[in-house]
Formats: C-alpha cells, structure tokens, sequence
C-alpha cells in the first residue's frame, strides 16, 4: 500500500525532462503569487482561527453546536459549488458586491478575491485540527492554576498554548496546504492573480502533462516540507 501511495512521486523523477527543465516567466509568477497570498491567508487564518478553535474545545452548548455547524458547511461543500457560492455572494451581483461598487470596490477575480479564497478553503481545516488539540489539555491544570489565583490570559499564554503547539502547527501544516493547493473555489472566484494551481491548469491546458512538470516540482516543494516537518516534529515530541 505505502508503494501504491508513492509511486507516482517516484514516477514523476522518471517522466520529467530535466534538459528541459525551466519556469516560464509566467510560471515564476504564479509562484510568487501562491506564496505570498498564501502566507497572507495563513496569517489571517491562525488569528482568527485559534481563539476560536480555543472556545470550540473549552464549551458546551447549543451555541457551540451551531457554530460547528457553521465551521463544518465550508469544509463539506466541493470547491467548486463553494467557488460559486463565494462569487454571488462577494462578486459583483452579490449583497456585499453591490454595496463595494458603491464605493468603487469589486471582490472577484482580483487580489481580495484570492485572499479570501486561501482563508475559506483554511480556516475550517485548521479549526478542527487546533480544536483537537486543544481539546486533549486535561482541564485540571487550568483549574489548579486558577485556584492558583493566575488569570484566565496567563494560563492561555504560559500553559494551554506550550502544551498544544504541537497540534497548532500541524494544524497549521494542513491548512497551508488546503489554501495553496486550493483550485475548484479560485477558478470560480479568484482566477486572477493566478497562483500555481490554476496556472498548473492553464498548462496542463495548452501544453499537455509535460508541460506541467517544471512548475509542479516547485508546487511539491513549497506544498509538502512544512506539513511534513511539523507533522514529523510533533510526532517524535
């Protein structure tokens, strides 16, 4: 089965051209595109995304309930029926499109667009996987420290967020990936500025398999070493 899984990436040593290998100019920039987009996403996704994970695993409640519900419809719904979603929503005929018309503002196949595309296929991903490690803090040590008299801030910072650093950052693995790789939403909604998978697309398009090659050895190697280091980090700890 482990052969089964790695043969293709094996295979992919074999079929590329490597007297040939080189990046368009417009492949160059749709690296840069992905990476910095991406970081960008993945930013906004650990700020908002870890309190919130945080209160996910410490509650109980309806609430609670309905606000996994809300966190699980994003995750569920396929890429590119999500893509469409987003697209009447923020686009141009959507509610919030017509009010940033208004002020001269357009969310669609633009900068903002692809920024929200990374955060919607991330966020949901990272707050599952940080809820769980959260949720794995035995909730003793938080109620020793208050008897402690150490404050609610303090034992977030100082005890709950050492102990689930681990599970952060492999949430955090997970949803780069999820957010880089992301292409059902962005060709809906974010086609421009292309990162590395609709550009993929396009040359898988115009070029057949070998012309993606080149570029995807590089979207391998931004993609893959980060989850990877931190899930084999987090697994010898």
């Amino acid at each position: 089965m482990l052969l089964l899984l790695a043969a293709p990436f094996a295979g992919l040593v074999g079929m590329t051209d490597w007297r040939r290998f080189f990046l368009s100019p417009t492949d160059g920039g749709s690296v840069v595109v992905s990476l910095a987009y991406g970081l960008a996403a993945l930013a906004v996704i650990a700020l908002l995304g870890t309190p919130l994970a945080y209160w996910l695993a410490a509650s109980k409640g309806r609430v609670r309930d309905a606000a996994q519900l809300f966190l699980l419809l994003p995750l569920l719904t396929p890429p590119l029926a999500l893509g469409i979603l987003l697209a009447a929503f923020y686009g141009p005929i959507g509610p919030v499109g017509i009010l940033l018309e208004r002020v001269g503002g357009i969310i669609s196949n633009n900068p903002p667009a692809l920024l929200i595309a990374g955060i919607y296929a991330g966020l949901p991903t990272f707050v599952i996987a940080a809820r769980g490690a959260f949720a794995e803090i035995p909730a003793e040590l938080a109620e020793s420290a208050l008897t402690l008299g150490v404050s609610r801030r303090q034992i977030f910072r100082h005890i709950t967020l050492p102990m689930a650093r681990d599970g952060l950052g492999a949430a955090l693995a997970l949803a780069w990936v999820r957010g880089v790789g992301e292409l059902g939403i962005v060709l809906i909604f974010a086609y421009f500025p292309q990162g590395m998978p609709v550009r993929l697309w396009v040359d898988l398009e115009d070029g057949g398999l070998s012309a993606t090659f080149p570029l995807l050895w590089v979207f391998l190697l931004a993609a893959l070493p980060l989850p990877l280091w931190l899930l084999r980090r987090g697994s010898k700890r």
